[in-house]
C-alpha cells in the first residue's frame, strides 16, 4: 500500500492507496511544531478506524509546500513506517514536461495538479486549486506544462477582511441566495463567493485564451464545491486530484528515493 502525503500551508490531506483504489482519505491541520513521533500517532489513528494497520504501507509519497515538514514525514516513513519515501518534485519522471523558466521554482502541488489532470481529462487541460492560494495551471494538448495564474487564497483573504472590520463576522461560506445581499452575512457570502468565481473565471478565460484550443478545466481544494457552483467556468470538481497526481508520479518512479534523482526533467 502507498500513504499518499499533501502538505499545504494550512492542511495536510492524506490518503491511503492499494493500487489506484484510495481506501482511506483524511484532512489535518498543518503544525510545523509537530514531531514525527506526533504525526505518526494521528495517521495510526486515522488508519485504525478504517481497520488498516500501518506496516501495511510499503512506501510514502510526500507533496510539501512547507519545506519545514519535508524532513518530518520523511521520519515518519522510514522511523516509524519502516518504509522507502519519495518526495515529490521537478526532477523526477513525469507524464507531462515542465515548460516553466525555473522547475525549482515551482510548486510541488501545482505538478501533481498538472500531472493528474493531463492524465485524466487529456490535454490541453486547466487545473484550479482552491487552497490557501488559488492556483490556475495550463497544460497544452502535447502535455507541456506552460505556466498559470497563483492569487491569494479565499481563505487568507477573507481572513484578512475579517482582521482588519472587526466588526464583520465571521461566516461560513455557501452559495448566498442573491448577489444583492439583505443581511451582512449574506452580502459577505456574496462578496467572497461570486467575487472569487468571477476572479476564477476570469484567469481561466485569460489562460485558455493563451493555451489555444477548448481546455478541460477542473477544480480541486476545499472550497472547489462552493465556487463551482456559481462559475462558468469550472466543469468538474475532484477533490482527490493532488493526491492522485502525486500517486501517478510515485508510480512513474517507483525504487526511487529522496535524493536519487537529478534536477533535470524527464517526460514520458
Amino acid at each position: 500500500m502507498l500513504l499518499v502525503v499533501n502538505i499545504g500551508n494550512t492542511n495536510i490531506t492524506v490518503a491511503v492507496y492499494s493500487g489506484e483504489r484510495p481506501l482511506v482519505c483524511g484532512r489535518l491541520h498543518t503544525d510545523i511544531r509537530r514531531t514525527a513521533d506526533e504525526y505518526a500517532i494521528v495517521l495510526d489513528g486515522l488508519m485504525a478506524r478504517h481497520g488498516l494497520e500501518p506496516g501495511q504501507v510499503e512506501s510514502v509519497a510526500v507533496c510539501s509546500v512547507v519545506p519545514e515538514l519535508i524532513p518530518v514525514f520523511a521520519a515518519v516513513a522510514r522511523d516509524q513506517l519502516m518504509a522507502d519515501a519519495l518526495t515529490i518534485g521537478p526532477g523526477l519522471a513525469l507524464g507531462i514536461e515542465l515548460g516553466y523558466e525555473d522547475p525549482g521554482e515551482l510548486g510541488a502541488d501545482r505538478i501533481a495538479d498538472a500531472e493528474a489532470a493531463y492524465s485524466r481529462y487529456g490535454g490541453p487541460v486547466i487545473a484550479v486549486d482552491l487552497g490557501t492560494a488559488t492556483t490556475v495551471n495550463a497544460v497544452t494538448a502535447a502535455g507541456l506544462f506552460a505556466g498559470g495564474a497563483i492569487a491569494p487564497g479565499i481563505g487568507i483573504a477573507s481572513e484578512a477582511l475579517f482582521q482588519r472590520a472587526v466588526r464583520l463576522p465571521r461566516i461560513e461560506l455557501s452559495v448566498p441566495p442573491n448577489a444583492i445581499g439583505r443581511s451582512t452575512a449574506d452580502g459577505l457570502r456574496s462578496g467572497i463567493v461570486f467575487g472569487f468565481a468571477g476572479q476564477v473565471d476570469a484567469l481561466v478565460t485569460r489562460v485558455a485564451g493563451e493555451l489555444g484550443g477548448h481546455p478541460t478545466v477542473v477544480a480541486t481544494g476545499g472550497l472547489a464545491h462552493v465556487v463551482s457552483q456559481v462559475s462558468r467556468t469550472i466543469e468538474h470538481v475532484d477533490p482527490l486530484l493532488t493526491l492522485e497526481g502525486i500517486r501517478l508520479i510515485h508510480d512513474r518512479n517507483r525504487g526511487r528515493r529522496d535524493g536519487a534523482c537529478s534536477r533535470g526533467v524527464q517526460a514520458q
